[in-house]
């Protein structure tokens, strides 16, 4: 089994046959020392071999194993990601179904653009269709007519009479999402 530095290199020696270990640690941003302790240690797990070139110049090869591995951990983070999109946008769902059902029908985003596209697309999925969303980079200071779904993180004070949620504090609590880690 791979550990996470033995996996990165993995991937840089799998997308860059050139590169020396020079390149490589500077990639890594571990010494050149570290670096080479990663390579000796994945050629004697039989993940890569060196194929001398010249007297100064070697390639660093994935062997059948190391690129079975590479693909295998590729599946699984791509398998792990959907799940955890899939596990995002339920809680997301409750979130603003919860304000939805209490009657907010004006939904303000402000910040994280991509969370912000995420929220949209789980209302367009889910909600009937009675329902407006307005991007926001900071609050008007006067009354607004809906509710505020904060996605970004820090400190944030709303004014008096504005309603809000703090859409990443609420992800944050959710247990499935702490257990994915």
């Amino acid at each position: 089994m791979l550990d996470e530095r033995e996996f990165e290199l993995i991937n840089i020696i799998g997308g860059d046959l050139g590169a020396n270990q020079r390149v490589l640690s500077r990639r890594m941003n571990l010494s050149l020392g570290m670096t080479n302790l990663l390579i000796r240690r994945l050629v004697t797990k039989g993940y890569i071999r060196i194929r001398q070139l010249n007297k100064k110049k070697v390639e660093y090869l994935l062997t059948p194993k190391g690129f079975t591995e590479k693909m295998r951990k590729s599946v699984n983070y791509t398998v792990k990601t959907i799940y955890s999109i899939s596990l995002i946008k339920n809680s997301l769902l409750s979130i603003v179904k919860n304000s939805y059902d209490q009657g907010a029908r004006v939904f303000y985003i402000l910040g994280g653009a991509d969370l912000a596209g995420l929220i949209e697309m789980v209302m367009s999925e889910n909600l009937p269709h009675d329902y407006k969303t307005i991007r926001i980079n900071e609050i008007p200071h006067e009354l607004l007519d809906g509710i505020v779904l904060i996605c970004r993180e820090g400190e944030l004070i709303l004014p008096m009479g504005v309603r809000g949620v703090n859409v990443i504090a609420e992800l944050a609590q959710n247990e499935a999402l702490i257990a994915l880690g």
